[in-house]
C-alpha cells in the first residue's frame, strides 16, 4: 500500500475575492481595445499530511478579451461567466478532497471543470463552446493558491517540492503519455529563482512613441511615450504589438520603434547593450506569407531592427484544427515562432510542432499545472521557451515572474501591469517596488525566494 508523502495536501478550502480596475492608458491587441481589468484573488487555508498548515494566494487578471474573443458575446457577460466557473471549480476542488500532490489534484479535476463548463453553457443557452483558455483561466488563480499554501505550509518553495520525494507521479503520468515515463518535474524546474531577467516592455499598438503622438497626456508621472519609458526603466527588450492585416502599418512601426530606440539607447541604458525585439501579431495574420513578406521588407528597410528580432508570436488563427491551417515552417527558418493562445494542453503542444512552430510561449493564467508540465517537455525536446503574461497586477505578476524565474531556459519577463495598471500593484510596492520600478532593464527575481510561489502577502 503507497503512503502518502508527507508534504501531501490532505485539506484545504478556498475563498474567492475580485477587485477592478482602470487602465491609466487604453491597451489595443488583436483589434480590440481594453481599458479595464477584474482581478480573481484565491486564498487558500491548507493542510498537510504532517499536520502543518497555511494559508496562501493565487491571483490572476481575467482578461477575458483575450482568452474569449468572441464579438458575439459582451465581455461583462463573459466575465460573469468565468467567475462563475472559477466558483464552481472551487467548490468541486474543496468537496474533492483528494489527497495528494497540487499538481496531482489539478490533473485529476481537469475533467470535473469541463463538466462544469458545459453546464454553464447549456444553463445561458449558448450557442457556441465556452473556449479551453477562457476555461484554464477560470482556473488559474485557484491552483496558483494550492500551490502557495502548499509551500507555505511545508515551510519551502513549491519550486523545491517538485521532487520524487514530494511529488511521486512523473511526468508519464501527470501528461497521460508513456513517451514522458521516468521523467520527472524537478530535471527541468529549478528550486531557487535565476538573479535576474530583462524585462519586455510591451509596445502597445497605441502607444505614443514620441512626443508628437501625445495627444491626450496622462499627467500621472509616469512616461508617456517609448521613448521616456526605456529611458526610466533602461530597457533592452520590446514587444511590439503589431496589426497582422496592415502589411504597411506594421512595417513602419517596427521601423520607428527602432529609430526610436536607436534615439534613448545611449541615454537610458548604462551598459549600452543592444535591443531585443518581439513580435506579437495577435493572431491577426491571413497567412504565412504576410510573415514572410514583412522580415523580408524589414530586412531591406531596416537591417538592424530585423537582427534584434528575438521571437515572433503566433502570427494565425489559434484554431490549429481548422481546415488548410496555417503553417510556420518557412518563417521558423528565419526566425523563432512560438505557439500562444493555441497553446492548452500537450496535444496541441504537439500538433503546433508538426506545424512548424519553434517553442511555446507559457501563461501562469493557463494555470500553474500546464506551465509546469509544458515547460518541462519544451525543455526535454530543446523547443524554444518564453513566459508572458496577462497585464498582470499585484501577485499575479509575481507569480509569473517566479515562473519565469524558475523554468530553466526562460529568456524574459514581461509585466505590462506596471503601464497600463499601476494601480493594482499598489498594495504591494512596499515589499515588492523592485519588482515594478524597474531598473537597468532587468527583474530582480531573486527577490523572490520566499516559501510557496515566493512571494509574501503585504
Amino acid at each position: 500500500m503507497n503512503t502518502l508523502p508527507p508534504t501531501s495536501l490532505t485539506n484545504f478550502t478556498l475563498q474567492l475575492e475580485e477587485e477592478s480596475y482602470r487602465y491609466r492608458t487604453p491597451m489595443k491587441f488583436g483589434g480590440r481595445v481594453v481599458t479595464d481589468v477584474t482581478v480573481l484573488n484565491v486564498y487558500c487555508d491548507a493542510s498537510l499530511a504532517d499536520g502543518r498548515s497555511a494559508r496562501g494566494l493565487g491571483s490572476m487578471t481575467m482578461g477575458v478579451a483575450w482568452a474569449w474573443p468572441d464579438p458575439e458575446i459582451s465581455d461583462t457577460t463573459k466575465l460573469e461567466m468565468v467567475l462563475e466557473i472559477a466558483r464552481r471549480t472551487a467548490a468541486a476542488f474543496e468537496s474533492s478532497m483528494s489527497p495528494g500532490h497540487p499538481i496531482e489534484i489539478c490533473v485529476r479535476l481537469a475533467d470535473q471543470r469541463h463538466q462544469i463548463v458545459n453546464e454553464i453553457a447549456e444553463e445561458r443557452g449558448l450557442q457556441q463552446s465556452i473556449p479551453e483558455l477562457a476555461v484554464l483561466l477560470a482556473g488559474s488563480a485557484i491552483e496558483a493558491a494550492l500551490f502557495d499554501a502548499h509551500g507555505k505550509a511545508a515551510q519551502a518553495s513549491s519550486y523545491a517540492l517538485l521532487t520524487p520525494e514530494h511529488l511521486p507521479s512523473d511526468l508519464g503520468e501527470l501528461l497521460h503519455d508513456d513517451a514522458y515515463r521516468g521523467l520527472t518535474l524537478d530535471r527541468f524546474i529549478s528550486p531557487t529563482p535565476t538573479a535576474s531577467l530583462p524585462l519586455y516592455h510591451l509596445v502597445g499598438a497605441l502607444d505614443p512613441l514620441t512626443a508628437d503622438d501625445v495627444t491626450s497626456p496622462v499627467d500621472d508621472g509616469l512616461p508617456e511615450t517609448l521613448g521616456q519609458w526605456i529611458e526610466r526603466n533602461e530597457l533592452t527588450h520590446l514587444k511590439i504589438k503589431l496589426n497582422g492585416d496592415d502589411p504597411q502599418w506594421d512595417l513602419q512601426r517596427i521601423i520607428h520603434i527602432d529609430e526610436v530606440a536607436n534615439q534613448t539607447v545611449n541615454r537610458g541604458s548604462s551598459t549600452g547593450k543592444p535591443y531585443w525585439y518581439s513580435l506579437d501579431f495577435n493572431e491577426r495574420c491571413p497567412d504565412e506569407e504576410y510573415v514572410l513578406q514583412l522580415l523580408a521588407d524589414l530586412r531591406t528597410q531596416c537591417p538592424e531592427g530585423y537582427d534584434r528580432i528575438e521571437y515572433i508570436e503566433q502570427p494565425t488563427a489559434r484554431d490549429l484544427n481548422r481546415p488548410n491551417a496555417v503553417t510556420m515552417h518557412r518563417v521558423a527558418k528565419l526566425k523563432p515562432v512560438v505557439i500562444d493562445e493555441s497553446l492548452t494542453d500537450l496535444t496541441s503542444l504537439k500538433r503546433a510542432v508538426s506545424q512548424g512552430y519553434s517553442g511555446i510561449a507559457l501563461k501562469a493564467c493557463k494555470g500553474h499545472s500546464e506551465a509546469l508540465l509544458l515547460g518541462a517537455v519544451a525543455r526535454h525536446e530543446g523547443r524554444f521557451l518564453c513566459v508572458q503574461d496577462l497585464t498582470c497586477v499585484g501577485a499575479s505578476l509575481l507569480h509569473s515572474a517566479s515562473l519565469s524565474a524558475h523554468i530553466l531556459g526562460v529568456a524574459a519577463v514581461e509585466s505590462n501591469g506596471r503601464q497600463y495598471c499601476p494601480e493594482g500593484n499598489r498594495a504591494w510596492m512596499s515589499r515588492y517596488e523592485p519588482m515594478f520600478e524597474i531598473r537597468g532593464g532587468q527583474v530582480p527575481t531573486a527577490i523572490l525566494d520566499g516559501n510557496g510561489l515566493g512571494y509574501t502577502q503585504p
